[in-house]
């Protein structure tokens, strides 16, 4: 993938990263977003910050496609590996440590090039996010242990309960939606409804900022896909899933959640062949592309540049 930024008249940036505030890149995986950051910090005397949800998390390199030693000193990269599995991890935490991040990334005269598919991020970035209050374990880990055993009936009647409003409003099998709003309200005594109508706070304007979101085309990046993941068992995807095994995480913790984990997991204790776990992976990341497409092509604004790869 070959792409410059330009300034609005039309001529290519002089490298200064005085052209724009930020660039922002999003795309579902395999599409070749981090190449694109690295070809655009590298023109932009820019930084890299991860906007990548399971990319924060240490152990998972292969397996998440984290960006390689080599391009990682080539130029500076921020929030990639730094959070142990065990440890919760929110939308409201990623973004305390991306404004620090960007802060720090200005300061020293240089832009800010946020990439990867966790759209949530950047909606969060350009203030477009609720203001969400922190959830303790306390109440977090029990609601997600009882997700799993009881499912979700039981946890939409006691949201009934205390937040019958939005309980009204959110389908039984909406199971994501109805957990968060019933920690939310079992954390503060409040409607999650009252912290949905408060926008957070704005880190990145977009309006000044240069926003991509690549668009591949669908058998290109299917094809990506399967060949990426063949590459990651072979780069040692399973020795990490081994060592995530060993250190006993619970089931619904979110690291546990990463793409592969759960067919190398089935592989590594003889439930599953290679070439079943690698399939399944494969069928799983190309759904979960998916996802991504259809989230950013009805949640992204027309700020945003699409580009095909």
């Amino acid at each position: 993938m070959d792409h410059k930024l330009q300034r609005e008249g039309g001529a290519e940036p002089d490298g200064s990263g005085q052209d724009v505030s930020a660039v922002l890149i999003a795309g579902p995986t395999a599409s070749g977003k981090s190449a694109l950051a690295l070809q655009i910090a590298g023109e932009l005397g820019g930084e890299i910050v991860n906007a990548d949800s399971m990319q924060v998390y240490g152990v998972l390199d292969r397996l998440t496609a984290r960006p390689s030693q080599d391009d990682m000193a080539r130029v500076p990269h921020h929030l990639y590996g730094h959070i142990a599995p065990r440890t919760a991890y929110s939308t409201g935490l990623w973004l305390n440590e991306a404004a620090d991040a960007i802060a720090d990334i200005r300061a020293r005269g240089a832009v800010p090039v946020v990439v990867g598919g966790t759209g949530l991020y950047f909606r969060a970035l350009t203030g477009g996010l609720s203001d969400m209050p922190p959830i303790p374990a306390e109440i977090r880990e029990p609601l997600r242990t009882r997700l799993e055993r009881e499912g979700i009936e039981p946890l939409h009647r006691e949201l009934a309960r205390l937040d019958p409003a939005m309980s009204e409003r959110l389908r039984p099998a909406d199971r994501q939606r109805i957990v968060r709003a019933l920690e939310v309200v079992m954390a503060t005594g409040q409607s999650i409804a009252s912290f949905q109508e408060r926008r957070g706070p704005e880190i990145v304007d977009p309006a000044k900022a240069r926003c991509i979101v690549i668009d591949p085309d669908r058998a290109l990046l299917h094809a990506r896909i399967n060949a990426r993941f063949e590459r990651m068992v072979e780069e040692g995807a399973v020795a990490e899933v081994e060592q995530l095994m060993a250190l006993d995480i619970p089931a619904q913790h979110p690291a546990m959640k990463a793409i592969g984990v759960g067919p190398i997991s089935d592989y590594i204790r003889g439930d599953l062949s290679l070439d079943e776990a690698i399939e399944r992976s494969r069928a799983a990341t190309r759904q979960y592309a998916k996802r991504q497409m259809t989230w950013f092509r009805n949640q992204l604004g027309a700020e945003w540049q699409r580009l095909q790869s």
